[in-house]
Order: structure tokens, then sequence, then C-alpha cells
């Protein structure tokens, strides 16, 4: 058997909470959990085949409540909408402020406080799909918003995530993955010296709240050009006024090309464990878990640190709803939408 299931814990209601195990052949293997669509663990081998787990979390349930994204699927919109509302066929929707006056990954009740429900396929390339129905209303959004989304592990070690969704409204929909990700398998270890690498020219310009103005600009030959590979400590810290609010980094890029192709790629010396990033997404927001989170527990038992962790979530730029000129399109009614994104592990 590649998938094993066990309890996870109760939520406040009564419902429980799964947990699931899916073993590749190659020896990446995930465990997720259906609340919050959320990725627990992800082991992955190093330079001399040892699994290490990669991704930060929590050993409870409980830790994973609120205002708590590690790992899971988030949404109906993933990263921020300015002024926490949009106007969609002359009617305004206001949403929950829950990041200052903007709303941030859906809101307080989004995707990652939500239990899925659930379905395993064992076999070479086990999959776990995860299924749910956001109301009419839900957080302020328009439609009844069916969605699936699948994780696969492959046979050359890819984490693959796939989501499908229609909606009987046109409505805004803008999902990622928020996994906390450490090359080193060490969740005390900070990532300054993880080597990073985003095939992306162009970044979206921001407010100090984080809140796109609708310019694209370029990166290279600044601390935000990651065109050519280098270690993420190298311009963490970099006198930028963005950079230095934010305590690192916070940034949305503009994937260069258009289609399926490769994003990113992270290094971690250490281990010898490589991460490639692939999506058919415009765009990708690099966080590196700037001051870490207060009162937050790890895996290991132990507090979580700053920069122990960076993210790369793949998404529609952020607040596209009240930029025109942002690739980006609404759910229409009826209509099928999809979209694919890869994490795909080796080592050297």
């Amino acid at each position: 058997m590649s998938v094993e299931m066990e309890r996870f814990g109760k939520l406040p209601d009564g419902r429980e909470a799964a947990l699931y195990t899916l073993r590749g052949t190659g020896g990446l293997t995930l465990v997720a959990t259906n609340y919050g669509c959320r990725i627990v663990q992800l082991w992955a081998p190093d330079k001399q085949g040892k699994l290490g787990d990669v991704v930060l979390g929590h050993r409870t349930l409980p830790e994973y409540y609120g205002a708590n994204y590690q790992g899971a699927t988030v949404g109906r919109y993933a990263n921020r909408i300015g002024g926490a509302s949009f106007t969609l066929g002359g009617k305004e929707y206001p949403l929950a402020q829950n990041d200052g006056r903007n709303t941030l990954h859906g809101g307080p009740g989004g995707f990652h406080q939500v239990l899925w429900d659930s379905q395993v396929t064992d076999g070479e390339e086990p999959s776990l799909v995860f299924t749910y129905t956001s109301p009419d209303g839900e957080e302020g959004y328009p439609g009844n918003l069916e969605m699936t989304v699948a994780y696969t592990v492959t046979k050359d070690n890819s984490l693959v995530l796939e989501y499908a969704a229609t909606c009987d409204k046109e409505t805004p929909y803008n999902p990622t993955n928020h996994s906390f990700f450490n090359l080193s398998g060490d969740p005390q270890k900070d990532v300054l010296d993880t080597y990073l690498t985003i095939h992306a020219s162009n970044t979206t310009p921001v407010s100090d709240d984080l809140i796109p103005d609708g310019t694209v600009a370029s990166v290279l030959g600044g601390p935000l050009d990651f065109t050519n590979t280098k270690p993420l400590g190298q311009d963490m810290f970099a006198d930028d006024h963005l950079i230095q609010l934010c305590g690192g980094f916070d940034h949305n890029f503009c994937v260069d090309g258009e289609g399926f192709r490769k994003f990113a790629e992270a290094y971690e010396p250490e281990s010898g464990r490589v991460m490639e990033v692939w999506s058919d997404l415009p765009g990708v927001q690099l966080y590196t878990f700037n001051g870490g989170d207060s009162g937050l527990t790890g895996k290991d038992g132990k507090p979580m640190g700053p920069h122990t962790a960076f993210c790369l979530e793949t998404q529609f730029y952020p607040d596209s709803v009240h930029h025109a000129g942002f690739p980006f399109r609404y759910l229409q009614p009826g209509v099928p939408f999809a979209t694919k994104t890869v994490y795909r592990f080796s080592a050297k």
C-alpha cells in the first residue's frame, strides 16, 4: 500500500479531520490533511538518499486554527485585494478586512479553515483529491463555487497540484498552495544559504501595505533580480524600502513567458536537495517567513524562527480585480477553470 489514512483530530464542531500519507516509488512522501487541504509533511531524499521533511508545520490539528496558512490551499483569492472590496457587473462586493484595510487569502474563513471532502487513489503514482463547494456569498464572494484540488506524487519525485473549478456566477478565483519550504530538512536552520533562481524579469510595485499600483517594473540589476542564481541571504536585507519594511522578501514576480513553464529553482547545498517550480499561472509570490510567527511551535517542538522557510506561491498577480492590465480572468458561469503547479524534487 502506498496510501495510508489516520485520524488527525476533531474540530470544535465535532467533525473529524483525517491525515493521509502518500508514498511515491521514488521516495517522495506526502502527508496531508483535509483540514485546509493542507500539506503537513513532505519528505524528499537528500544527496545521500536520506529522507527529510522539507515543509514547516505543526504536530496537532488545533495549531493550524486561525490565521495560519502553513501548507494550506488558500482562496477564493490568494494574496491581497486592496480596500477589501471589488466591483463586478456594477455591484460592489465588500470583503473582510483581515490585513489592515485589505483582505488576505480569501478572508478569515477562507479555504484554509475548511474541512474538505477527500478521496485517495493508490498505485505507482498515488493521488489525493479534495473537493469543496463554497456557497454563494461565502466570505463575500458571489456564486456557488465547486472545486477540486488534486495532489499526486509521481515516480520522478514530483508533487503535482491540480486545481479545477466551476461557478454558477461570475466570480474572481485565484488559488494557490502556501507551503513553507526548508530544503535542509532542519526547521531550525535558516534559508539564507539556499540558492534561488526565478525566471522573472519584472515585479509589480506595491504600496507599504503590499497593494500593487498597477504598474510593472524591471527587477534586473536590483535586489529582486533572481534571474541569475544567488543565495536568498545575499539581498534579503538590502537597502531597499520594501525589503526593509517587510524584513525580507514578500514580493510578486511576473514570470517570463506563457503556458506551463519553469518558474523557479531552489538549491540547498548542505543537503543537496533541489526543488523546481513549474506552473501555467502568470506570477509567483516569494515570501521568506519574515519575523517568524510568534507563539507558533513547529513539528520539532521548538518555536518557529524567522527566515527558516521560503514560500513560492504560484498565482495571479495580487489585487488583479482592480487592475485591468494584469493577466487575470474572472470565472464565467458554467465555464470550467483549471490550473496546474508542480514541485519537482531531486538532489545533487
